[in-house]
């Protein structure tokens, strides 16, 4: 029993420790991390502080000598008289800082009439061409900008310089001539050591081809080159690209940055361990605090594990007997609940049926009142068809009744004209007779008659056509007479039966208001119907829905049910093994 609880100890202690030794190995390599961003973060900025350092001190011993360069130009643009401007040079010259000579040289070559002056006074030789010069050719190319020439030993001082050298303009921007100095670059090794970016690292100055223009090695100035003696994967030119820069590769840092408007370059390098000695000592620290205080907490831990073990066996005895209580309910729950979620499924489904058969009688009935609508429609325009042809109707007997009246008054007129006839066929006679008798006196009268005899032959020859005439026109009236009785006779036959037509009209007309208002009725009864079954289907699909929703919530509830008899399965377990 003893070795029992020995070795339940030793598993708590494990099962304590071993959390708490992740998280401390964990924490070490989130802090490693963490220390080497620190430590490439403060590479970065020591080594730019170092290289813009001392690319200040080198700018600034270069401006001292290049305004020396610019005074002479300023002052030489106010005379050409070249006493004066040997008196300036020697004048300038006791300014200079770590510089060899300053001198001028015309535009013009020796050949050309031209002369030269310096601070030194050296007198070059027949020989000596300054046009022909690194310096003169580039202050010519680029009037107007200060040109830099790469170091080179003197020779006549055996010195490592430099050149720096401006053309001067004259008026109307004629170029006069190059001033120039000579710089020695030997001090700028003085610049190095106080510049340093670490213990072990070294600094720079180099050309951009990577010459040596200033190294704490001496016998290395313009002799070697600094990328022949670094270890860099990369393009090692591509490196001196004029942007200010720090890379780390195998270990180490290399940085470069460009001095100012001139062609050269500050570069950097040394071992990154520099960084990381203080680091990794913090670092290893925290590591081993980290796992002092996980033996102790896991220690503390095992020792207040065994203290309520106890506990432990006792409650789990009644955390058994009540999950068993809890199993059997839960259960019982969940078969009430499944007959329950089967009960409202079938109710739902049930509603669904209801709902799509509310749909289908909601359509029936619209179309119904959409029928209804339209048989409306068509009653009122036939009653209105109708309205109009009784009007039409009404309207033909009139017109019929005064084309009787017309033809009655038609009559009465050939009556008169009757008359006329007669009266006319009766003069026609008397003419007649009086042609005859004075017919009878021109042939009495003999010769002289003559004429008057021939004038009542014709009109008794006229009286004779007018009474043929009247005779037509007799039988001519007695034909319009007949016409006119037969017509009076149609009318009134017509005028019967257009006021039979007309009655016949007002009856229909009676009977389609009828079916109009009965239309009217069933149309608006149809709205109703429809406006009726449209909520009951809405009515029906809330009901849906709340169906819908119980039934989602016993289904939850049955999984609930279910999951709880699971758990208390569950508890049970863990209650035996808590009892074990």
């Amino acid at each position: 029993m003893q070795f029992l609880k020995s070795k339940q100890s030793a598993k708590f202690f494990l099962a304590s420790i071993l959390p708490l030794l992740i998280v401390a190995l964990i924490a070490g390599a989130v802090f490693a991390k963490i220390t080497m961003s620190i430590v490439s973060s403060n590479v970065e900025k020591e080594t730019i502080a170092s290289m813009e350092k001392l690319s200040s001190q080198v700018q600034q011993l270069l401006q001292q000598n290049i305004t020396n360069v610019e005074d002479f130009i300023n002052l030489a643009e106010y005379t050409e008289d070249k006493d004066t401007r040997n008196a300036i040079i020697h004048t300038l010259a006791k300014n200079l800082v770590h510089s060899y000579k300053i001198y001028y040289s015309t535009y013009e070559s020796p050949r050309e009439g031209g002369y030269w002056m310096d601070s030194v006074d050296w007198v070059p030789g027949e020989s000596y061409d300054w046009t022909t010069r690194g310096w003169y050719k580039a202050a010519v190319g680029n009037a107007g900008k200060t040109c830099y020439i790469d170091p080179y030993i003197a020779a006549s001082t055996g010195k490592a310089c430099i050149t720096v050298s401006k053309a001067v303009l004259g008026k109307g921007g004629r170029i006069q001539g190059v001033a120039a100095l000579d710089m020695n670059i030997d001090d700028f090794t003085n610049f190095l050591e106080d510049c340093r970016v670490s213990a072990n690292s070294h600094i720079y100055i180099v050309t951009g081809e990577g010459l040596y223009m200033a190294n704490e090695d001496s016998e290395k100035v313009l002799k070697a080159n600094y990328f022949d003696e670094i270890q860099f994967r990369q393009d090692a030119r591509a490196h001196l690209s004029g942007e200010t820069k720090v890379k780390m590769e195998r270990g180490r840092f290399y940085g470069s940055t460009k001095i100012g408007e001139s062609p050269w370059f500050i570069v950097a390098d040394g071992p990154v361990s520099d960084f990381t000695g203080v680091y990794k000592f913090r670092m290893f620290s925290a590591i081993v605090i980290l796992l002092i205080l996980s033996a102790g907490g896991a220690a503390f831990l095992s020792a207040f594990m065994g203290k309520i073990q106890k506990k432990e066996r006792q409650i789990g005895s009644k955390l058994l007997v009540e999950t068993q209580n809890l199993a059997v309910s839960a259960k019982e729950n969940a078969a009430t609940s499944q007959d329950q979620s089967a009960a409202v499924k079938e109710i739902v489904a049930t509603m669904e049926d209801n709902n799509a058969l509310s749909e289908n009688v909601a359509t029936k009935i619209k179309d119904v009142s959409m029928v209804a609508g339209k048989t409306n429609s068509d009653v009122a325009d036939g009653v209105s068809y109708l309205e109009r042809n009784l009007e039409q109707l009404k309207e033909i007997a009139a017109a019929n009744l005064n084309t009787i009246d017309g033809i009655k008054s038609l009559g009465d007129k050939i009556e008169n004209i009757w008359d006329i006839v007669t009266l006319i066929n009766s003069v026609a006679d008397q003419a007649k007779i009086i042609a005859f008798n004075a017919e009878l006196e021109a042939s009495s009268a003999g010769e002289a008659g003559k004429n008057f005899h021939i004038v009542a032959t014709e009109i008794r020859r006229l009286a004779d056509g007018i009474i043929d005439g009247t005779k037509e026109i007799k039988e001519r009236i007695g034909e319009i007479q007949q016409s006119s009785d037969s017509l009076i006779l149609a009318s009134e036959n017509g005028t019967e039966k257009i006021n039979s037509g007309v009655e016949s009209a007002k009856s229909l007309s009676e009977r389609f208001e009828s079916i109009k208002h009965s239309s009217e009725v069933t149309a608006g009864s149809a709205n109703d119907i429809t406006s009726i079954i449209q909520q009951q289907a809405i009515a029906s699909e809330q009901i849906l829905v709340t169906l819908r929703q119980i039934s989602a919530g016993v289904e939850n509830f049955t999984q609930a049910t279910e999951n709880i008899s699971q758990a208390s399965e569950n508890l049970r377990a863990i209650a035996n093994s808590l009892g074990e």
